[in-house]
Order: structure tokens, then C-alpha cells, then sequence
């Protein structure tokens, strides 16, 4: 079953999708925040990891960042990874207050930026019992490093003498700056990295496209990305558990396997063969390993 609900987040009301096992009778039920990746929304890669697992018997919650997607918030698309990980706050305390829901049996799963922003949560709010990503990336270090930290700091600099500019164009009502998430076109990919041009292909294609999903992020937002570290406490989430899964050929693994290295336990990071990092959005022969992970970790972790 699948229901539209709203909630409040830092004042702005977010959109979002309830799902519940279609048989649920009685006892109120374990549950999941599923968020999403940078730039998609709700019905995307969130919702089918959140509809798998109410198949297994969870209550599952995705929504729509603050300022994206149908959930509230002038500039449209801001990147705020402290709003960002206020939302998945918020989403838990939303669980809390329903009658259907356990509130000492809520987990989180983050997606691609969301996990480092579920992570980043749950590292102060105990409420999340069980901590789990797929394809986690630290967004300060992907769009100020560059994939495979290759950038210096010198473009950290100038990224932010532009925010300021644009900062200052939109109080005088100009139209905000963006960026493209993902190339609009695979032409001139052929050398790139696996992320961007798979990228194009599920965000830009009928594979993974949606209508809300506009692939354009306003770049003032990296004066505020620029001071978040989505792992730099992360050993504040045990003694609860951590799971990270990545895909082998993941050119992103990197984020996962450094964050379960500086985290203690209990803690794991499980790699799906051959996968790699949009592969693990949407494709079954990854999706099912990861999802019965999933499904184990948290049958485990949020028990009665």
C-alpha cells in the first residue's frame, strides 16, 4: 500500500510516500527512511528500495528533500547537505507519531548523497536504531574534490568567490545559477568516468528520468556544502550498526570503504560482484542481493 503524506522539516512542509505491506494487520510496524540521491526525488531509486522492503514487512518512508521535487523551498534544488540531513530528522520524527509505526524500531537507508546524509543524521539522533547506505558518496568531497579527489584546493576557492556573487545576483531577484547533476546528452562521454555517463543514462533517459527530477542544482549551494563532512564523527553511530553497500566496479567505493574504516563497530561493508554505483538504483540482478542484505540487517537490528 502506498500513501501520500506530509510532514515539517526546518518549517518547510516535504512531500512524501508511505509504504506499507499490503497484508499489515495489528502490532505497529518496524520502519525504514529511505532518501534519496543528489538531485533525484521520491518515485526514483528510493521508492523501489522502500517498496521492496514493505514487501519484506517494513513500514517505508521516502520524500522529497526540502527544496526539490514537490516539497517546499525557494531556490529550487538547493543542495544544503545540514537541510538535507534535518530531513531525515524530521522523517523519523514523522514515524514517531503514528499509531502504525514503532517508534523504537526505525531505521534509515541512504542513497548515493544520502548516504552521507543518513550517516550524518543518525550520528546524533538516537532514534535511528540501524544505519544503512547503498552507493554512498560525501557530496563536499565529489563536488569540491572531484570523483577521485582530483581537483585542488584552488577550485574550492573559486567555486566560492562565485557563491557569493550569485548570492548577492539573487538578492537582486536574478534568476539562481545551476548546475547539471548529470550530462543532458551522452555525446562526448566516451571517456568519462562510469558514474557520469551511467548518471545520464538513468536521470536522463525513460530508464530512471522523472518529470521533478531537473537534474540542476543552484552552485551558491557550495558555500554551504563546502563545511560538511558527512563521515568526519561517524563513530558517534555505535554502538548501533552500520551497513555500507557498494558494487565492485563502483568507481565510488572509495566513500564507503573509508567511512566503514573510520567507524567502529558494528559495522560492514558488503559488496554486491559487478555492480556499479547507478546499476545498484535499479537493475534486479543487483537490487535483489542488496535488498535481501537489506532485509536481514534490519530483520536483525530492529527487532521487537
Amino acid at each position: 500500500m502506498k500513501t501520500n503524506v506530509t510532514f515539517p522539516s526546518a518549517g518547510l512542509a516535504l512531500a512524501g510516500l508511505l509504504f506499507t505491506p499490503d497484508d499489515h494487520t495489528g502490532a505497529p510496524l518496524p520502519a525504514v527512511v529511505v532518501s534519496h540521491p543528489g538531485g533525484g526525488v521520491k518515485e526514483q531509486t528510493a521508492s523501489i528500495y522502500a517498496e521492496r522492503l514493505a514487501r519484506e514487512g517494513y513500514a517505508t518512508l521516502v520524500f522529497d528533500a526540502a527544496y526539490q521535487g514537490e516539497s517546499e523551498g525557494l531556490p529550487r534544488g538547493l543542495e544544503n547537505p545540514f537541510q538535507r540531513a534535518e530531513d531525515v530528522r524530521a522523517a523519523v520524527t514523522y514515524l514517531t507519531t503514528r499509531d502504525d509505526i514503532d517508534p523504537a524500531r526505525i531505521g534509515a537507508l541512504g542513497i548515493c548523497a544520502s548516504g552521507g546524509y543518513v550517516p550524518f543524521a543518525a550520528q546524533t539522533d538516537h532514534r535511528i536504531k540501524a544505519v544503512a547506505t547503498v552507493s554512498a558518496v560525501d557530496i563536499r568531497s565529489l563536488l569540491v574534490e572531484g570523483l577521485g579527489r582530483t581537483q585542488g584546493p584552488e577550485v574550492l576557492q573559486a567555486m566560492l568567490d562565485q557563491a557569493g556573487a550569485l548570492r548577492t545576483a539573487e538578492a537582486r531577484r536574478e534568476a539562481p545559477a545551476v548546475q547539471n547533476w548529470a550530462p543532458e546528452s551522452p555525446e562526448g562521454l566516451e571517456e568519462a568516468p562510469t558514474l557520469y555517463r551511467e548518471a545520464q543514462d538513468y536521470y536522463r533517459t525513460p530508464r530512471g528520468g522523472h518529470a521533478n527530477s531537473t537534474n540542476e542544482w543552484p552552485l551558491r549551494s557550495i558555500d554551504q556544502i563546502a563545511q560538511y563532512d558527512s563521515y568526519a564523527m561517524i563513530k558517534l553511530i555505535a554502538p548501533r550498526p552500520l551497513l555500507m553497500i557498494i558494487g565492485s566496479d563502483a568507481d565510488t567505493g572509495y566513500f564507503s570503504r573509508e567511512a566503514i574504516e573510520q567507524a567502529d563497530g558494528p559495522k560492514e561493508l558488503f559488496v554486491i560482484d559487478g555492480a556499479t554505483h547507478v546499476a545498484l538504483y535499479d537493475q534486479d540482478k543487483y537490487v535483489i542481493p542488496a535488498v535481501t542484505k537489506l532485509t536481514g540487517f534490519f530483520g536483525e537490528h530492529l527487532t521487537a
